[in-house]
């Protein structure tokens, strides 16, 4: 009985863990794009709400954090059992990086002037598209435990990569043929930049997911040291 008791008490750990790593993905997607239109719109009231929301992340992220390590501490989770309860403790620290960025994106678009006169804004828009997708199907995956789906993931960074560079070229020209702009111009390479960190972040969350599944890594990629 003691331990039928035990293992419907992990369980249930297991699953409020689920729910919150579940809750956590889907503020930190939202957050990228209520970001994104924030600043395609210009509109001050979502950029403020998007770093108003950021909150709520970090508070989920405290109590995935306590709630892990409880369970490791009380319960004593072997093999698959233990592999996700780390890796859930892990995701929470990346999605909650992950709503930095789009916090940051959101405050860029506090202080980008003149948006039309910026051919970037019709490219950054497209590469933040991929990378929402990345961060939603990630967040899929782990609900499933699908390393296939985690693999493809993986595969999808470098599209976001590409979108970074040619943005990056497009930018810096712009800035040497409009000066007045660079302040505008320096704030959308800002943009791209996380949002290339989110792509490659989602990326990680893809690694720990197939982890978590398999017991095996994926290490035929390059070395990623996001912030």
């Amino acid at each position: 009985m003691a331990q039928e008791h035990t293992v419907k008490a992990f369980d249930e750990d297991i699953t409020r863990l689920r729910g919150l790593i579940a809750e956590m993905g889907g503020l930190a997607e939202v957050a990228l794009t209520d970001g994104m239109e924030a600043l395609v719109r210009g509109s001050e009231e979502l950029a403020h709400s998007v770093i108003a929301r950021d909150k709520r992340i970090d508070t989920l992220e405290a109590e995935i954090d306590k709630l892990a390590l409880r369970v490791i501490a009380l319960r004593a989770p072997m093999a698959d059992d233990l592999r996700e309860v780390i890796a859930a403790l892990k995701i929470a620290g990346v999605l909650e990086r992950i709503g930095d960025y789009s916090k940051n994106i959101a405050r860029s678009a506090l202080r980008v002037e003149n948006r039309k006169k910026f051919e970037p804004l019709t490219l950054i828009p497209a590469m933040a598209e991929i990378a929402g997708e990345m961060v939603h199907d990630v967040m899929t995956a782990f609900a499933a435990r699908d390393p296939r789906l985690a693999a493809e993931i993986i595969a999808r960074d470098d599209k976001v990569d590409a979108f970074y560079d040619s943005i990056f070229r497009n930018l810096v020209s712009h800035m040497m043929e409009n000066p007045a702009s660079i302040t505008s111009a320096a704030e959308l390479l800002f943009v791209a930049r996380n949002i290339e960190r989110i792509g490659d972040h989602a990326t990680n969350v893809a690694e720990m997911v197939h982890f978590a599944a398999t017991g095996t890594y994926l290490t035929d990629r390059d070395d990623r040291n996001p912030n």
